[in-house]
């Protein structure tokens, strides 16, 4: 492991941290373009593999993937620098603006600058979805999951659920499977939680623990964990409050889940923010590291070869409904249609294009698009 190899993971992370609005789709379509079109750390054939296993476990996408890419340019150190680096930022940037909401009673307006960065963001997105598309569409079998795999996923069926069942089916099929199949979850986590003292940070530390531990889906399904333990079990936050709370995790860079240090500010402080943003990322740190080893030896049985290949087929299906949802509500009128229009545009014709510009672009163009 070379020190420079460390420095690149973190200067990487930290500027993505930074920069990186739009969820984990954009987040992990932006980290593309980083590590596999401008550093060349790895083929966007394993890029993809990471990005399949990365839904088959709880926690945040994007910054799973951080994470699998640090692992593979420095090992374990790396894998933990890249987690940290891409964390780190969200988490300074939200415990402000939880600082300013506490003190003040209110979140900054700042929702209107954000009008050019979203069509922006669907626009990197639909790049990556069309790269990793051509490589993950290795067939017309795995066509047909794909279809499948995005129907269901329009028709709001679990993401989990259509990732393991492509994963089976392509098995099956795409391998002349034979054998007993055995899938085995071990995601379960005691209650320790509720043995200690309400208000406690150890007992708000358990609490993000555990939702960490078993976390699926999008921001929607992270409110609702939030919602049963914090404000209905706990009513240690009113729901307004709670909202605010996601709210400030979505319009700030970096992961989504950065929601957790705004929540552990306004119950216990700094301390409060700092147990609640460990407990969080903490489990996909250890999924991580204890998955990521194994990938490549996925890929030397025709049996799981097969099941990584429906995986990745369906994960891109679900990045495309997502893309599709996010347009059906901001792509509104003509302006924003221009903005995507440009951006992907632009990330077809300069491969190696930051993704930032397209980001500080669409800012931009929409904000002036509405003074003129």
């Amino acid at each position: 492991m070379k020190f420079s190899n460390l420095k690149d993971i973190a200067l990487l992370f930290l500027r993505l941290g930074t920069t990186s609005f739009g969820g984990p789709a954009a987040h992990i379509a932006i980290m593309e373009k980083e590590v596999v079109n401008k550093k060349e750390w790895m083929p966007r054939e394993h890029f993809i593999d990471l990005m399949g296993m990365t839904n088959l476990i709880p926690g945040p996408n994007s910054t799973e993937m951080a994470m699998h890419c640090g692992y593979n340019r420095a090992g374990a150190a790396g894998l933990w620098l890249a987690g940290f680096c891409f964390i780190f930022p969200s988490f300074i940037i939200t415990a402000i603006f939880a600082w300013i909401y506490k003190h003040y009673g209110s979140l900054p307006a700042i929702m209107p600058f954000f009008y050019g960065v979203k069509p922006a963001v669907i626009a990197i997105i639909l790049d990556a979805v069309f790269k990793f598309g051509k490589k993950a569409l290795k067939n017309w079998q795995l066509g047909l999951i794909g279809a499948a795999a995005l129907a269901a996923s329009l028709l709001n069926v679990n993401g989990i659920l259509i990732i393991l069942i492509a994963g089976i089916i392509g098995m099956l099929i795409l391998s002349g499977f034979n054998g007993n199949l055995k899938t085995v979850f071990p995601f379960t986590l005691l209650q320790i939680g509720n043995l200690l003292p309400s208000y406690s940070t150890t007992k708000l530390f358990f609490v993000f623990l555990k939702i960490g531990s078993i976390l699926f889906g999008s921001g929607y399904v992270l409110f609702a964990y939030l919602d049963g333990d914090l404000v209905q079990h706990l009513h240690w936050l009113t729901r307004q409050q709670l909202m605010d709370a996601v709210a400030a995790g979505q319009f700030t860079p970096g992961p989504v889940l950065s929601t957790a240090t705004f929540i552990g500010y306004q119950i216990s402080g700094v301390k409060g923010a700092l147990a609640s943003t460990i407990g969080i990322f903490l489990p996909s740190f250890i999924f991580v590291w204890i998955l990521t080893p194994f990938i490549p030896k996925l890929r030397k049985s025709k049996y799981t070869s097969a099941f990584l290949d429906s995986v990745n087929i369906a994960s891109v299906a679900l990045m495309l409904a997502v893309t599709l949802q996010m347009g059906y509500t901001i792509l509104i009128d003509w302006k924003t249609w221009t903005i995507v229009v440009l951006g992907f545009a632009c990330l077809f014709q300069f491969k190696h294009l930051n993704s930032f510009w397209i980001i500080a672009g669409g800012a931009a163009l929409g904000y002036m698009m509405n003074i003129i």
